[in-house]
């Protein structure tokens, strides 16, 4: 089933994805692993809870980059996911990175 692009959705051509491939999965790669190692902020329950949750959604806005990235498009939605996930995570650098991602055709 294929997902109707976003409004948002920045659209790659062939030649720019086929360019741009290396750059985009570096990134997206970079991002996955550094919030995997990332442990939470705080001890206790309610903290640990809080960091799988917000490690979970950034990983799955990193999932929908990619499916999206395989379609040749941006996904506006994955980005959001994936930034306020890593805002949460106390990571605003890898957050604009992500945020970035958005012109990489332009």
């Amino acid at each position: 089933m294929t997902q109707e692009p976003d409004a948002q959705d920045q659209t790659i051509s062939r030649e720019d994805r086929a360019r741009l491939d290396q750059v985009f999965m570096q990134v997206v790669l970079d991002v996955q692993a550094q919030v995997q190692q990332t442990r939470p902020e705080r001890p206790g329950n309610l903290a640990a809870m809080f960091h799988k949750e917000q490690v979970a959604e950034a990983l799955q806005g990193c999932a929908m980059l990619i499916a999206g990235w395989n379609e040749s498009r941006v996904d506006a939605a994955g980005v959001g996911r994936a930034a306020k996930a890593l805002r949460g995570l106390g990571l605003a650098d890898l957050a604009e990175r992500v945020e970035k991602l958005r012109q990489i055709g332009a």
